[in-house]
């Protein structure tokens, strides 16, 4: 006799997630796009070595070929190879540090916002200082005056500079959950304070600590690839942001070497789409407002391709009592707005009535 086991609510609610995250478009195509860069990361370097994206060559700036697909740089490295090899540094380097970024502002964030007082008013103060301070003159003086040139001295610094703006939002939305009826049933209860905020505060947060996720990787990878292109970075190292590098103090523009600059600015910028179609589901699954929305705007589309136009006042559930024109469709509107629409457009008897 077989026995079927029932999930528990955190499997349910796991499954209800996953479901409405790969029923939602948006989510799929990034995380497509995602994990296609990631492959290409993770695999690639297995084909290509770092050792053949380095090697130079007397093919110095062949357009692409059979053997070089997107041709050289002016040393003979074949631009494809450094494309595949830098994108495993580029992508490592821009998800770690948005990782330790948004856990530092998550819990600066829910510290601030739960406890309040003193303990508020000094990270609160750190807090705007960071974020008064503008983020490309102190990024370059903090990673020019640094003495070891690496990943991790551009990861130090975009975490340092990149924290505050999420520990602000996320201070903001603690503080109107801390009085709330579950947060007061487990202080009753005597649960210890770490176990509050991250047990019953957090969990409702985490849409927005998502989002802020998605959005803090964004960020980190461009200020990675902005510090590098300035030559900031170790430049040894192979990279989309040394490729800029490399690029423009080659003048690549000027020698006709396109490629060498626009297919890592190409993978930037869809790698970032990918990341920006995942943040916008994420707001529109943890949004019912948005997916509201959403659903009106599917139900008046296949109520217009069926019946015609509808009016506006049979969208809003309003309804005519069908007398034609003049005062019988003012007076068969449910609504002021109706009435002053039909006083205002008298001759459209058939969008009225």
């Amino acid at each position: 006799m077989s026995t079927f086991s029932t999930p528990s609510p955190g499997q349910e609610r796991l499954r209800d997630l996953w479901r409405m995250v790969t029923l939602n478009r948006k989510v799929a195509v990034g995380l497509g796009i995602v994990i296609f860069f990631w492959l290409i990361a993770i695999f690639g370097p297995f084909f290509y070595h770092n050792n053949e994206a380095l090697a130079f060559s007397d093919a110095q700036m062949v357009p692409p070929s059979a053997a070089h697909w997107l041709g050289t740089t002016w040393q003979g490295q074949d631009i494809f190879a450094q494309v595949i090899v830098g994108s495993r540094d580029s992508l490592v380097l821009g998800f770690v540090t948005g990782i330790i970024t948004t856990i530092v502002s998550v819990i600066v964030g829910l510290v601030s916002g739960y406890f309040g007082g003193w303990m508020d008013e000094v990270l609160s103060l750190f807090s705007n200082i960071f974020l008064l301070l503008p983020f490309l003159p102190l990024a370059i003086m903090l990673a020019a005056f640094i003495p070891y040139k690496g990943p991790l001295t551009i990861g130090f610094v975009t975490v340092l500079v990149g924290w505050s703006w999420g520990a602000r939002v996320l201070r903001a939305q603690t503080l109107s959950m801390r009085h709330r009826d579950v947060v007061e049933a487990s202080r009753a209860t005597g649960e210890s304070h770490l176990r509050i905020i991250f047990a019953e505060i957090m969990p409702n947060q985490i849409a927005l600590i998502a989002v802020q996720l998605l959005s803090t990787i964004i960020f980190a990878i461009l200020a990675e690839t902005g510090l590098e292109y300035l030559g900031l970075g170790d430049v040894n190292t192979i990279s989309w942001g040394n490729m800029f590098y490399w690029a423009a103090n080659s003048d690549a523009m000027v020698q006709g070497a396109w490629l060498w600059f626009l297919v890592p600015g190409l993978c930037i910028a869809l790698l970032g789409t990918g990341l920006v179609l995942i943040n916008f589901g994420i707001d529109e699954i943890a949004n019912p407002r948005l997916r509201a929305e959403k659903e009106v705007k599917v139900k008046t589309a296949g109520a217009g391709a069926g019946e015609g136009l509808r009016p506006p006042a049979a969208l809003n559930g309003s309804s005519f009592d069908g007398q034609g024109i003049g005062e019988g469709a003012i007076n068969g509107a449910s609504t002021s707005a109706d009435k002053d629409l039909a006083r205002s457009h008298p001759q459209n008897s058939d969008y009225l009535s």
